[in-house]
């Protein structure tokens, strides 16, 4: 549970341990709280449970998934995990007060002060237990899930930009989390099961008819999502990515297609799914034959599809195209540049109209629209080329930002990029031969390289190498981006590529503070003031 969760104080000071001596008040007020306390027994369905040492019957004060932030009363999760396990924190768990552990096995020695519960997945058990601790907050609101390979946050916050209204909009996305009265960064870009269900009982207290949230394909299968109750499901596009954990294409796209289905614990009410993708219709097929009571409506240049465009006319500094839906079509003047900015914006035309939203009154919103943190994020200190930092981090995403910029820029095109360490090693070549075919000159060089050495990241992006005199291999991205922007002449345009909105640097298991857009306007001013 992350910090930001509300506790109940006096819950968690009556499980204290007593002192020697208790005045008669003291204990009449630490009772009446427990008699009003939550019990273990409210949050299990008994076909749940493969097997319980302890009572159910006693009263909690929350749930932890973390043994360091347990607190007196707290039920531990022991979530199973690819480095660790959670079975083996249950100790310092109990020593730090918790009075109940739910794993997927059980110790064979138990205290006999705790309870303990055995279940089949714990955590899809913690997801359950935290949607009823929390009272289904996604019952009380509209939620609308967004997954895919790319466009997941730019669509999100188009989403919530076009929703505002009266009353605030929840997001749960990459960069940050909107929760109605606050917004504090994201850690994760789909949070755990029980940071899921309680950012979402803060956005229904605040107010928030709907709630938008990113979903990712390690979201779905860690079961982070499961039983959240989706009024939209939205699906930008799939291409090669995450392949050190889900190993194939195919199970990628069955993980993905989990969400429309029903395998979360229950199918959307709406489908929104992109046309102009090779597996959109694949996706819209196979929601067709297993969940035909969900609505389906498709978007993209598709002549098939529900809401679509045509005419697409792209410069560099915006898109027009006309918008045509069942109802009506219209002239649409975007302020996101791109091909694939013209995707994120039919995909949130789709989902809300699909959602009973009139067009012509949500996108009178878009002109002020503002730009999305580290998506295309214009650096502008009076240069005379073109300077933009994005996220793009797979082929195809820098395929499609490189594309654009070939399309608008009357001199070279140049791209700063790496590989994350620790990652997907067969996308790494792929990226390379993806910015050798759109750029004049790259620059690799690291991003993110973990515990990796560069050197080996490097090797594997030199498999990919097509024209070895126009790429540079700079390890210090600093020296990157400088060497870049001093590379650059009127007329040109710079991609900074991979990091976007991230303001740290991962080395090892160190993680320094680094932001590619205040690098570049450093460097920039620095190079305006010398000339």
């Amino acid at each position: 549970m992350i910090g930001y969760l509300t506790h109940n104080y006096s819950l968690i000071h009556a499980f204290q341990p007593s002192p020697v001596r208790r005045t008669r008040g003291e204990t009449l007020a630490i009772n009446r709280v427990f008699k009003t306390a939550p019990k273990l027994s409210d949050y299990f369905r008994e076909d749940e449970i493969l097997a319980v040492k302890g009572e159910l019957e006693r009263p909690i004060s929350g749930l932890a998934t973390d043994s360091r932030r347990v607190v007196p009363g707290n039920v531990f999760f022991a979530l199973p995990g690819r480095r660790a396990d959670g079975i083996s924190y249950v100790d310092e768990a109990i020593s730090r007060g918790a009075v109940a552990i739910v794993a997927q096995k059980m110790p064979p020695f138990t205290p006999a002060k705790v309870t303990f519960i055995r279940v089949g997945d714990a955590r899809q058990a913690l997801a359950l237990v935290a949607q009823r601790y929390y009272k289904f907050p996604d019952r009380d609101m509209t939620v609308i899930g967004v997954t895919g390979t790319s466009g997941k946050t730019t669509v999100a916050h188009i989403l919530k930009h076009f929703l505002n209204g009266d009353q605030p909009v929840g997001l749960l996305g990459t960069i940050s989390y909107e929760l109605g009265h606050r917004t504090v960064p994201s850690y994760q870009t789909t949070p755990g099961a029980l940071d899921v269900y309680g950012l979402m009982a803060q956005m229904r207290d605040a107010g928030c008819k709907h709630a938008v949230m990113e979903v990712s394909s390690h979201g779905i299968d860690q079961q982070r999502v499961r039983g959240v109750h989706f009024g939209a499901a939205v699906f930008t596009n799939l291409s090669s990515d995450h392949l050190d954990y889900h190993q194939t294409p195919a199970a990628y796209f069955e993980v993905k297609s989990r969400l429309f289905n029903g395998s979360t614990g229950a199918p959307p009410k709406v489908a929104v799914v992109n046309l102009d993708d090779p597996h959109g219709a694949k996706l819209v097929a196979k929601i067709s034959s297993e969940v035909p009571g969900v609505r389906i409506v498709t978007f993209g240049e598709d002549a098939h599809a529900l809401v679509r465009a045509e005419n697409v006319q792209l410069t560099a500094a915006r898109a027009t195209f006309k918008l045509i839906w069942p109802q009506g079509e219209m002239l649409i003047d975007s302020p996101l540049v791109g091909r694939y900015n013209v995707n994120n914006l039919l995909a949130a035309i789709a989902t809300a109209w699909g959602l009973g939203r009139d067009p012509v009154v949500f996108l009178a919103k878009l002109r002020a629209l503002k730009d999305v943190p580290g998506r295309l994020e214009r650096i502008d200190e009076g240069q005379r080329f073109n300077v933009l930092v994005d996220y793009a981090h797979t082929e195809d995403a820098l395929r499609n930002a490189l594309g654009m910029l070939r399309a608008t820029t009357p001199g070279k095109v140049r791209v700063v990029f790496g590989c994350g360490g620790n990652r997907d090693r067969t996308k790494r070549p792929l990226m390379v031969r993806a910015v050798q075919a759109s750029a004049d000159h790259a620059y690799a060089t690291a991003d993110n390289p973990r515990t990796e050495a560069i050197a080996q990241i490097f090797d594997d992006m030199k498999t990919g190498v097509t024209a070895p005199d126009h790429i540079s291999w700079i390890a210090d991205r600093r020296r990157a981006i400088s060497d870049a922007i001093e590379a650059c002449q009127p007329g040109d345009s710079l991609l900074i590529a991979g990091k976007g909105h991230e303001i740290v640097q991962e080395y090892a298991d160190t993680v320094f503070p680094f932001d590619d857009r205040q690098v570049a306007r450093e460097l920039l001013r620095s190079k305006l003031t010398t000339t």
